[in-house]
């Protein structure tokens, strides 16, 4: 399986395409295909985005599309993956309820059916927690899919966690070491990282094995 990234911003044309797909898919509104388009690209390439750019956006949806056998919603868990960090301010705390709003307007202006749009959002919602029921396809096929970065060889896990510390530039040294410890302490203290069979069985013993050795040099601190 090849690991998902986003450690680099993704090229507009190679994204393109796969978003004309899904409008296709849902026979959206081609007046507004291209300012949603837009904005997404826009919402993806702001400053401060070293990881959650349109690198992201682009190895989650190939992830997603290596597990759309698990996905009951392909559309929805699709448009998600879209959304899913289309608002991100590191010193906030309402990136998701503002990345599902946005999500909520960009498919209602394209005529996208309701339904689906509310279990867009609904995923784009799970994304704060990163938990999913057990009988939730959809929720366990897009966060396995944005933590497929997790199980990335070791030489691309540190780019990310590089890139990850970059985007919380602001926060003191110390503080940052303390929170995203907490955070990763969080992913090995579960049964399970990926819910999903085949990102379980390609990516669990790698992503343990990173985020083991990323909280054990947090916790050391920096080098003298």
């Amino acid at each position: 399986m090849r690991k998902a990234d986003g450690l680099a911003g993704a090229p507009i044309e190679e994204l393109r395409p796969a978003w004309r797909q899904l409008l296709d898919d849902v026979g959206a509104d081609r007046a507004a295909d291209e300012r949603v388009f837009a904005e997404i690209v826009a919402a993806y390439t702001g400053p401060g985005r070293f990881y959650h750019n349109l690198g992201h956006v682009r190895a989650v949806l190939e992830a997603v599309g290596r597990l759309r056998s698990e996905a009951r919603d392909f559309t929805a868990v699709r448009f998600a993956a879209w959304f899913h960090d289309a608002v991100y301010d590191p010193r906030a705390g309402d990136n998701e309820e503002r990345s599902a709003a946005l999500a909520g307007k960009a498919l209602a202006r394209l005529g996208a059916a309701e339904a689906m749009a509310r279990e867009a959002q609904r995923l784009v919602l799970l994304t704060k927690a990163h938990r999913a029921d057990p009988d939730d396809a959809d929720g366990r096929v897009l966060l396995d899919a944005d933590l497929a970065v997790l199980g990335a060889p070791e030489a691309e896990y540190l780019i990310y966690a590089a890139a990850i510390r970059r985007e919380y530039a602001w926060v003191p040294d110390e503080a940052y070491r303390a929170g995203r410890a907490k955070v990763l302490r969080e992913f090995l203290r579960r049964e399970r990282i990926y819910a999903t069979a085949e990102m379980f069985a390609a990516l669990e013993a790698p992503a343990r094995r990173n985020v083991e050795a990323e909280v054990r040099a947090l916790e050391a601190g920096p080098a003298s």
